[in-house]
């Protein structure tokens, strides 16, 4: 009778185990195997793939990155779990809040990748991280409305370097100033714009109109003089310099006027490189250097949610004596955290750091897909580097080297993960 139940549960086990060895324990083997031969398959190279590991570039790269990834894309999914779940434990929508924080989970890799192409995308008008720091950075600092600006034909100005101009003669009180520029689209003109009139003169002082000296059709406007349809450039910063040294400065109004007090007689008129800067258009958030953090966001807005929930559940357990105990004894609530719920809590947050950093290890989706190619050598990991060795540098040698080398990395971290676990079930 024994003998057969050990055979019907025998016959029970064997299409797992079938599947089991067709899926996991030969691609394994035969992935052993093969990190010992060469590129073609024939010829044994002995442990020359695996020295590879630590020679080639791009791998170094690659296992660099891996680090990286390891040290802070759990830790910082943990915490942000950590808080929302401590957070939403008090609040009334808090069910709702996880709904959302967790809802990423529910969107592929791919998706996800795609998203954050988008969202990083260097244009502000596309890319929503730029967008929100454009916007952060022209509160403070506001860009030019001029960046496009330059003297046209017979101008009194004369580049000065550095991206400035200044008027080819000194200037005296009593002369009105002309200060005409071309190279700004009418509907790029300020909001403040008004239509551009001459200067009068006026004694002891310099006057003068810095303006937009065009008119849409040929042979239309008056050249160095401000004509009905043109704009003043309102806003524009304009310096009075002699033998290096700005002597006064003022802002044209509106319709493009100006006036210096005295003395700027006898100065000349400087229009500064701060009237002409480019405007910011935010963070390379795909350039070499942030390129890996900025994936890592993308990775922490998936993950941070599967962290949340199973914090949550851990937070659920929590006898709430020893809370109000310790707040009794007159713990004030970030100490509570500190040193009621953060220890209570220590095997849950165990078992969601380790998971994570079994699963950044393998991270593939989001590096293939965020980083451009100009930046993807920057931001290459080792899964990534094992598909590029193996189908587009043909070097399956190498890549079936890597393969090996990460699951003797994985391997620890999921016996730790599955002791942790067995010692919790015990308890």
């Amino acid at each position: 009778m024994t003998g057969t139940r050990k055979t019907v549960a025998a016959l029970f086990l064997l299409p797992a185990l079938v599947l089991l060895g067709a899926l996991v324990v030969y691609p394994i083997g035969y992935s052993v195997v093969r990190s010992f031969y060469d590129q073609s398959g024939d010829g044994f190279a002995g442990v020359d793939n695996y020295r590879a590991l630590f020679t080639d570039d791009g791998i170094r790269t690659a296992l660099k990155n891996n680090v990286i990834w390891v040290v802070f894309a759990p830790t910082v999914a943990t915490a942000l779990g950590l808080i929302f779940a401590v957070l939403t434990e008090r609040v009334r929508w808090g069910t709702a809040f996880k709904l959302v924080v967790f809802m990423p989970m529910a969107i592929s890799m791919l998706a996800a990748g795609i998203i954050f192409r988008l969202v990083y995308d260097q244009d502000p008008d596309k890319g929503v991280a730029n967008a929100v720091w454009v916007g952060v950075h022209d509160t403070f600092a506001q860009s030019s409305a001029f960046p496009k600006a330059h003297p046209g034909r017979e101008s009194p100005l004369r580049p000065e370097g550095g991206g400035a101009f200044i008027t080819k003669e000194p200037v005296r009180a009593g002369e009105p100033v002309s200060l005409p520029l071309v190279g700004v689209a009418p509907d790029l003109m300020p909001d403040s714009a008004e239509t551009a009139v001459r200067a009068r003169p006026e004694p002891g002082t310099v006057t003068g109109t810095t303006w937009q000296d065009f008119t849409r059709g040929k042979g239309v406007g008056t050249l160095g003089a401000p004509d009905p349809s043109e704009l003043g450039y309102a806003g524009m910063r304009i310096e009075a310099v002699r033998d290096g040294r700005v002597v006064a400065s003022t802002t044209a109004a509106g319709d493009g006027t100006f006036t210096l007090p005295e003395a700027a007689d006898g100065a000349r008129l400087r229009l500064p490189a701060s009237n002409f800067q480019e405007p910011y258009n935010g963070l390379d958030w795909l350039g070499p250097s942030l390129v890996t953090p900025a994936i890592i966001g993308a990775y922490i807005w998936m993950w941070a949610g599967f962290a949340m929930v199973l914090i949550a559940a851990g937070l659920a357990s929590v006898p709430r004596e020893l809370m109000e105990a310790a707040r009794v004894d007159g713990a004030n609530e970030w100490q509570v955290f500190r040193r009621v719920t953060v220890p209570l809590l220590a095997p849950v947050l165990a078992v969601v750091v380790v998971t994570l950093m079994i699963n950044v290890l393998k991270v593939f989706d989001l590096v293939f897909i965020i980083a451009p190619g100009s930046s993807q050598d920057d931001a290459n990991v080792l899964a990534l580097e094992l598909y590029r060795k193996g189908f587009s540098e043909d070097q399956p040698g190498i890549a079936s080297a890597i393969a090996v080398f990460l699951l003797l990395l994985v391997i620890p971290v999921m016996w730790f993960n599955i002791r942790r676990l067995r010692r919790e079930v015990r308890r």
